[in-house]
């Protein structure tokens, strides 16, 4: 049975062995920015079956091109925060970083974590291990360039339900797995499905991996940062009552939503 989210007030991120090369740049142009580059990047995430995933962030840092693995990071946002991961569906976002850059070419992405990150299922509380998450921080390879007065942004897109998992002795532990996307060069796809007694998970693939996400109480959905494309959107009920859907050859376009309306799902 999927878990009611607790309603916690701040959002969550995290980043891991995702690799995604990208050189172009949102055309979005601010002439303030005196010959600087604004980098801005969000969190978005895929549901799971946990109550909350909480991560402590200490700060959040980009490493420029041409310089050695200890020099070159650049701080995005330095102030402690802590985020829940499972909130952040269906159009909603947290903002992970926000910061006026020198333009150039830039490789990664570091979150250095602070203690205290936990899970929560079925209303008891974990700790939750992240590997080197508090010394070095979680590294994330995305090639992309600023542009001189340029607004570049970035959205990561995390999939809890790949990245933690339990071991033999009851750990909680995570590797996060998190797709990383232009803004410039992605869509989304939304609708609504009823009844919402069907308990639906609406989900489609982008390169093999799953992009899904939970319905709202009154049905509603959104599937973000789809590479421009063609899709299948496959709706599975929970409840054995109704029959499973699939919308085909829904189109994504770069920048825009695409509403496919509101789906009725069919009695088995």
């Amino acid at each position: 049975m999927k878990k009611i989210l607790l309603l916690i007030a701040v959002t969550l991120t995290f980043l891991a062995g995702c690799a995604n090369n990208d050189t172009s740049t949102n055309p979005t142009t601010n002439t303030n920015l005196d010959g600087k580059s604004n980098l801005k990047v969000y969190l978005v995430d895929s549901p799971a079956s946990l109550d909350s995933v909480i991560i402590l962030v200490n700060r959040v840092e980009v490493h420029k091109a041409d310089s050695d693995s200890t020099g070159g990071w650049y701080v995005i946002n330095d102030s402690l925060r802590a985020f829940d991961l499972l909130q952040l569906r269906n159009g909603a976002s947290s903002v992970l970083g926000d910061s006026i850059l020198e333009p150039g070419m830039y490789t990664q992405i570091r979150l250095i974590l602070a203690e205290g990150s936990y899970v929560v299922e079925d209303g008891i509380k974990h700790d939750l291990t992240v590997p080197s998450g508090l010394q070095t921080g979680i590294k994330l390879n995305h090639e992309f360039t600023l542009e001189p007065d340029n607004i570049y942004e970035l959205v990561l897109d995390f999939n809890v339900d790949k990245s933690i998992h339990i071991t033999g002795n009851k750990k909680y532990m995570m590797n996060p797995v998190i797709r990383v996307m232009p803004v410039i060069i992605s869509g989304s796809i939304s609708g609504q499905v009823l009844p919402t007694d069907a308990l639906a998970t609406v989900f489609t693939t982008v390169d093999g991996d799953t992009v899904s996400t939970y319905p709202d109480s009154l049905g509603y959905f959104k599937l973000m940062v789809l590479p421009e494309g063609i899709y299948d959107v496959e709706i599975t009920p929970e409840n054995a009552a109704y029959k499973d859907t699939v919308l085909t050859g829904v189109n994504v376009f770069a920048n825009q939503n695409n509403d496919v309306g509101t789906v009725e799902l069919q009695n088995n």
